[in-house]
């Protein structure tokens, strides 16, 4: 089957909450949409996450090894139009029409960056103007990321819930690594140079400055850099039409990136696995009946369900 969309998950050590991210999503989504690959970095609870490979058996597991090199060579073997990206602690609550999302790439091809489903109205507000227009009777918005009056607003690129065109993405990807060949060499994600350079004081710097992102963080934010940095090189545009995603922020498993999370000892890693392994499960009806209203949330939002 010819899927469009080639969806990119990325998880660590979180079993319950990515079995909840594609138990929401292929809820509210048709599974036949998506190629999903989840990207998975092997560190706890083996045991549990193949418990959920199992479940989920169409999907493709790459076991990390070397995050950059793994991800690259991911990328470079996707054929699809789109790409949605994924992280493990984002739960999906609604659902747009995958055709309207189609049309708006293929209707305003110069004009559309991604289509998020994250934003909507409510979230996107203040001094940043939101176009409507109507496509199939559909209403849709969109605002101009590159004048962006908030950091919601002037942050394009994200690992969460948008949509974007392949080739968009590879085109950014591409952008930030260093295309010297005897550069390459030298500096190769798996060499003992780089390998040393991880416990220096400037090692941040140096990866950056030879286009090597060390984390699902890394690669979101300085992809996102670029483009705020060469904008002119992309469409001005970010679509939307309802929120239909939100992470749910109760515990942090990647601290190469300042973040904030709203979490207790109920809800650490090793509890949640606990949880697991006796049969509970998020509950994905409790979370779209109760719709949180901004981009992320917080443990009240985050209930377990025991299953059969």
């Amino acid at each position: 089957m010819n899927r469009p969309v080639s969806n990119i998950v990325f998880t660590t050590n979180r079993p319950l909450q990515l079995e909840g991210y594609l138990e929401s999503l292929f809820k509210h989504f048709p599974e036949e949409l998506f190629q999903t690959y989840i990207l998975y970095k092997p560190q706890l609870f083996d045991t549990e996450y193949e418990e959920c490979f199992r479940k989920y058996s169409n999907c493709i597991v790459i076991r990390e090894n070397d995050f950059h090199s793994d991800f690259l060579k991911l990328l470079s073997q996707i054929d699809t139009q789109y790409i949605l990206f994924g992280i493990d602690d984002v739960v999906y609550l609604d659902t747009v029409d995958f055709d309207i999302i189609d049309a708006c790439f293929n209707q305003f091809p110069g004009d559309i960056f991604g289509f998020s489903l994250r934003h909507s109205r409510e979230i996107v507000k203040g001094s940043d103007y939101i176009y409507e227009f109507f496509l199939s009777k559909q209403a849709i918005y969109k605002f101009n990321w590159k004048d962006g009056k908030t950091d919601l607003t002037s942050y394009p690129f994200e690992l969460c819930a948008t949509i974007y065109r392949t080739e968009t993405v590879k085109k950014i990807i591409s952008s930030l690594m260093n295309h010297n060949l005897i550069i390459r060499k030298i500096f190769s994600p798996g060499g003992l140079l780089l390998k040393g350079l991880r416990r220096t004081r400037f090692a941040r710097k140096i990866f950056k400055s030879f286009g090597y992102f060390f984390s699902p963080n890394t690669l979101e934010s300085w992809s996102c850099r670029w483009c705020q940095n060469d904008s002119q090189r992309l469409p001005k545009f970010l679509y939307f039409q309802k929120l239909c995603a939100s992470a749910i922020q109760v515990n942090m498993v990647n601290t190469s990136t300042i973040n904030t999370f709203d979490g207790n000892d109920e809800q650490t890693v090793e509890a949640l696995n606990n949880k697991y392994k006796q049969g509970y499960r998020l509950d994905i009806d409790f979370f779209a009946g109760n719709k949180p209203t901004g981009l992320s949330c917080g443990r009240e939002y985050f209930k377990l369900t025991k299953v059969k």
